[in-house]
């Protein structure tokens, strides 16, 4: 698989701005904040992931973000490497110092196992990805995307196959770590047109409905480009062209 990263614009959404000025303050202020950072190894795609849990006493959640490799005390993360996650630690239940602690080591579990299985499901759509794009694959991993996407991103890392203008990439829903496994899915986007599939299913059958999906949305592109030309030029006929008319 190629792995070189295509070109994209150096801009980025502004919570990646925002994680950093948090991380950055939490240095500054260590008695009112805390980040703690979670190494997550010998995964299919990836590699290795690093989870950075981050609390303050201002924000009201134990916020989570994922950065490709791995990254332990005294390194640097900046803005551009920071996902932003919405599946937050949740230990208001506990009572003891023992019990947050077993809470906090479950809920971490609960979010290694997320970005495993969504790893391992990501590798496995690499080869029918390349198979219906009939090109290379790109193993893009970065927190930026230039296509929207219809629910949140799990890791920052994504399939693009860049002839194609396909992005193939793990999503979630937004939900404490307290709830559980938080619901996952694979994200098909192309341009204006996205769709998201259930983790197990079958991924060629996937990439062929999207491909179906894509097809269906640029012919009602077609159509409604049509007809509005059509709607000018009939304009344009009842005012005499280009003339100005005065109605009324």
């Amino acid at each position: 698989m190629d792995q070189q990263q295509p070109d994209r614009q150096d801009e980025r959404p502004g919570d990646g701005h925002a994680a950093e000025e948090l991380l950055r303050r939490a240095l500054l202020d260590p008695d009112a904040a805390a980040a703690v950072a979670l190494k997550v190894r010998g995964l299919a795609l990836s590699d290795e992931l690093t989870v950075v849990f981050h609390g303050r006493r201002d924000l009201g959640t134990i916020q989570t973000y994922v950065a490709n490799g791995g990254h332990g005390e005294g390194d640097q993360l900046g803005a551009r490497d920071l996902l932003r996650v919405p599946c937050d630690l949740d230990l208001a239940e506990t009572h003891t110092r023992g019990e947050a602690q077993e809470a906090y080591e479950a809920q971490a579990r609960t979010l290694r196992d997320a970005l495993q299985a969504a790893d391992t499901v990501l590798a496995v759509w690499a080869g029918p990805l390349r198979e219906i794009a009939e090109t290379d694959v790109v193993l893009w991993r970065s927190v930026d995307l230039d296509v929207p996407l219809p629910a949140h991103r799990l890791m920052p890392v994504a399939l693009v196959a860049p002839d194609r203008h396909l992005t193939v990439v793990p999503v979630c829903g937004a939900r404490t770590l307290a709830e559980g496994l938080p619901p996952m899915g694979i994200a098909c986007a192309q341009q204006d047109v996205a769709h998201v599939y259930p983790l197990p299913d079958d991924p060629e059958t996937c990439l062929e409905d999207f491909v179906e999906r894509a097809a269906d949305h640029a012919r009602r592109m077609a159509e409604r480009l049509e007809s509005q030309e059509r709607s000018v030029q009939r304009f344009l006929e009842l005012n005499g062209g280009d003339e100005f008319q005065q109605t009324g």
